[in-house]
C-alpha cells in the first residue's frame, strides 16, 4: 500500500495514511488522500492511467490479489480547524 504514498504526491495529492481496523472487520483497509480541488483530482485520475509507477503496483495487485475490491468515498470536513479559519 505504501508504495501509492509518492505516487499520489507527485501527481498533486495528500497521502494522509493508511489505516486497518482495530476491531470488527479484517478484510479491509482504508488509504486517505485529499486533493486542493475537484479538478485537481479529476487530472490525476487521468494522469494515474498513464504513470509506469501505478501500472506496476496494479500488476503486482493481479499476481497477489492483495486488493480484492476498490471503491471510493468522498468525504469533506464535518467542521473547519481552528488553524484554516480566517479571522475578521
Amino acid at each position: 500500500m505504501t508504495g501509492w504514498i509518492p505516487i499520489v504526491t507527485r501527481l498533486g495529492g495528500t497521502h494522509h495514511g493508511c489505516y486497518l481496523p482495530h476491531e470488527g472487520a479484517n478484510d479491509i483497509a482504508y488509504a486517505l488522500f485529499s486533493f486542493p480541488s475537484l479538478a485537481a483530482y479529476e487530472n490525476y485520475r487521468a494522469a494515474i492511467r498513464q504513470d509506469p509507477k501505478a501500472q506496476e503496483l496494479w500488476r503486482l495487485n493481479a499476481e497477489s490479489r492483495c486488493i480484492h475490491r476498490f471503491g471510493r468515498t468522498f468525504l469533506r470536513p464535518a467542521f473547519e480547524r481552528p488553524d484554516t479559519v480566517e479571522s475578521s
